[in-house]
């Protein structure tokens, strides 16, 4: 479940990113350790993600959080690149990704699976499109709760 000020923190967080040339990819408030930890993912859509891009959006993002006191208490805050391997979510993600391997995981289990693998044709607003093994997979979004680039392929 997400954490409540995680959508506080995400309008901060996006407007930062913007002005840094940065994209905002996720964040995580981690409240289980001590101190909390809060993780927020860029990417720099001109290059790879480097650690000045992170650096950067560590000074921003921390005085902005600061001056707004949305965290109360102490935490440690996190900046990274997601990676390669990570949750595909927006619209620019499932077209970039097209021919990629990816694992879809559904709950309840769709037509009898729990977890699809295939390489991805599309997405739209009923259903992710997997070619699997040539045939073509229509799975309903309302059954899914992730879909992942598959690295083991």
């Amino acid at each position: 479940m997400t954490h409540p000020l995680v959508p506080k923190i995400i309008d901060l967080a996006k407007p930062v990113a913007q002005e840094l040339g940065l994209e905002l990819v996720g964040v995580v408030f981690h409240t289980n350790q001590s101190p909390p930890i809060l993780r927020v993912d860029i990417r720099n859509p001109e290059q790879d993600t480097g650690l000045d891009d992170c650096e950067r959006m560590s000074r921003a993002l921390e005085a902005s959080l600061d001056v707004a006191e949305i965290i109360p208490d102490a935490y440690t805050l996190e900046i990274s690149s997601p990676g390669i391997s990570r949750q595909l979510t927006t619209d620019r993600e499932f077209i970039s990704f097209k021919g990629f391997p990816v694992i879809i995981s559904t709950s309840p289990a769709y037509e009898g699976q729990q977890e699809w693998r295939g390489k991805l044709i599309s997405r739209d607003e009923t259903a992710v499109y997997l070619n699997k093994k040539g045939r073509t997979v229509a799975i309903s979004c309302s059954h899914i709760t992730q879909v992942l680039l598959d690295e083991s392929s």
